[in-house]
């Protein structure tokens, strides 16, 4: 264990209390996307996230900074927006594609991949398991999300409907 500073004794509990709230945090917070994505698409999942995210950061950030400006503001507002509209329609073309794709015909545990050059941006869509409700198919799936370099995980269930398409349950 390296040496504390002159004067600070090293405290093995609070080394203790640091790891297990580590673990309890990023454990709980990786559940909550579970359940999260069974009830709302992934890609609304993730604006959510990040919204709540940017609130306990701004709520921390004002405990010693001051407020925003009008123009600051409206700064950010604008980058909000550029970033929310990230996806572009070839983008969402291509991801519904291969969502129906995968939800149709892929093997468990076989992703099924897009990849946009235009944009940079990229996705698999992977079946994880395949069973029965009230007589209609139902599948679970993991997306793995790539957006200008940032990888994300999103987990969503979606059931066959009567004309063929996958609605996402939720």
């Amino acid at each position: 264990m390296p040496e504390a500073p002159a004067g600070i004794a090293p405290s093995r509990a609070k080394l203790v209390a640091a790891f297990a709230a580590v673990y309890v945090l990023w454990g709980s917070t990786y559940l909550a996307i579970r359940y999260a994505i069974e009830t709302m698409p992934p890609l609304l999942m993730a604006g959510c996230r990040f919204v709540v995210a940017g609130s306990i950061l701004y709520a921390v950030a004002r405990r010693t900074a001051p407020a925003p400006t009008a123009a600051e503001w409206r700064a950010g507002a604008l980058l909000g927006g550029l970033a929310g509209n990230m996806l572009d329609q070839r983008d969402k073309r291509m991801a519904a594609e291969a969502q129906q794709k995968a939800l149709e015909s892929a093997p468990t545990g076989t992703p099924v991949a897009w990849n946009n050059p235009d944009s940079g941006h990229s996705a698999s869509i992977t079946p994880t398991k395949t069973y029965q409700s009230g007589g209609t198919y139902c599948r679970e799936f993991q997306s793995d999300v790539i957006i200008d370099g940032k990888p994300d995980k999103a987990w969503g269930t979606a059931c066959r409907q009567p004309d063929g398409s996958w609605k996402v349950q939720g």
